[in-house]
């Protein structure tokens, strides 16, 4: 059952990655135009970075997700050269009021995108090795939860705060999937919520992205400044021009190239919107196909991880399933104006490599929780079918 449940998850992702071609070739044509001279440009570097990631899917699908254990010393590399990149950020200028970018040549570097997948492997792996030990608060729920805080600490400070809710969140569940009693997730959780909340509440461009989701607008005596008040009614444009984007998709859409929106009416239409784009041109049989797509990847992430032969391959499997779904579904809130604007990429879709490359990374990894747990399987029905019988 396992190799039609593996044959089916790459099914689904195959099916994410040539919707998203298809979508970002209409999507990025205007921008490309734009910025470029070239309507393709988007396009053709996208189909680079999906060979890239290719490759390094199928490389860490062939890597045994069991010497992230065996090897202590990768899991702890991993994580330190991440934390690494994302100090290193600081030392580049800010893009659009953040350091989020390394910027090498022509290429463009997102540490916070690797900075989940270091969380979910090294807790993961600490968290398997500790054993019974997780029920103890020092062992089972302060450590994982300052490796978190660790990594946590330069992406809120860029500040990037939809990174944050993903490491946060991703991290809490491998917790809570390897037993750390619930009282003490809520012990160290709850403080931690309440400070990136307060974060939250005192940077003025996100605070004017609430006001623009809830429609309220502060009035000068309640601190509004004239950069929030900008802030605000950008946030407050983009989730308009994608409703309306939506609106005029309709059942069946306008037709592939036919969208009104992404002639720069719609900011970032072949980034963090271009899900209003694909709406708008094939209609509403199209958002339920990549609603359905993505459920049934994350679904199938939990059914492999439920084969696993270990605790670590059910950490792996979960928290790299959960790392898609959960920014799949947040941009997709965010788009249909059901979620305050908060930049966030959706995965297979987007234009950009760093969040390419690390979705293939996770796809890489729950294939090799499969592949390798149905190996030792295979192995252990051989080895008793060629065992002589009881006496």
């Amino acid at each position: 059952m396992r190799k039609y449940a593996l044959f089916a998850f790459g099914l689904a992702v195959t099916i994410l990655v040539a919707l998203g071609l298809v979508v970002l070739s209409s999507a990025s044509q205007a921008n490309g135009i734009r910025l470029h001279g070239d309507a393709y440009f988007f396009m053709r570097r996208q189909f680079e970075y999906i060979a890239v990631a290719v490759v390094l899917c199928l490389a860490v699908a062939w890597f045994d997700y069991r010497k992230w254990r065996e090897y202590p010393f990768l899991p702890v590399a991993f994580y330190g050269v991440v934390f690494v990149l994302l100090l290193a950020v600081f030392l580049f200028p800010q893009v659009n009021g953040s350091w989020r970018w390394i910027k090498c040549g022509p290429l463009r570097l997102q540490p916070s995108e690797f900075a989940k997948l270091a969380t979910v492997i090294l807790v993961s792996v600490y968290l398997d090795k500790l054993g019974w030990r997780v029920e103890l608060f020092s062992r089972g729920a302060f450590w994982p939860a300052l490796f978190i805080g660790l990594i946590a600490g330069p992406v809120l400070l860029e500040p990037d705060f939809g990174s944050v809710m993903v490491i946060g969140s991703a991290g809490v569940l491998v917790m809570f999937l390897a037993g750390v009693r619930v009282l003490h997730l809520l012990v160290l959780g709850l403080p931690a919520v309440a400070f990136v909340g307060y974060k939250i509440a005192t940077n003025a461009n996100r605070m004017a992205r609430l006001f623009a989701f809830t429609g309220w607008q502060p009035s000068s005596a309640e601190g509004a400044t004239p950069v929030a008040d900008a802030a605000a009614k950008a946030a407050e444009y983009q989730a308009d021009m994608a409703l309306v984007a939506i609106r005029n998709g309709e059942l069946w859409g306008v037709g592939l190239g036919n969208s009104m929106q992404k002639q720069l009416y719609l900011p970032e239409a072949h980034t963090d919107f271009i899900f209003a784009v694909g709406a708008e041109e094939l209609g509403l049989l199209f958002s339920i196909g990549v609603i359905v797509l993505f459920t049934i990847i994350f679904a199938l992430s939990i059914y492999i991880a439920r084969k696993s032969t270990d605790r670590l391959g059910r950490f792996l499997a979960v928290g790299m399933g959960f790392i898609i779904y959960f920014q799949a579904m947040f941009n997709l809130g965010v788009v249909c104006e059901a979620l305050p604007t908060k930049g966030m990429a959706l995965p297979f879709f987007s234009y950009g490599g760093t969040n390419l490359l690390t979705s293939f990374f996770a796809i890489g990894t729950i294939f090799s929780v499969g592949l390798h747990s149905s190996g030792d399987r295979n192995r252990m029905r051989k080895v008793s079918s060629d065992s002589p019988k009881g006496v």
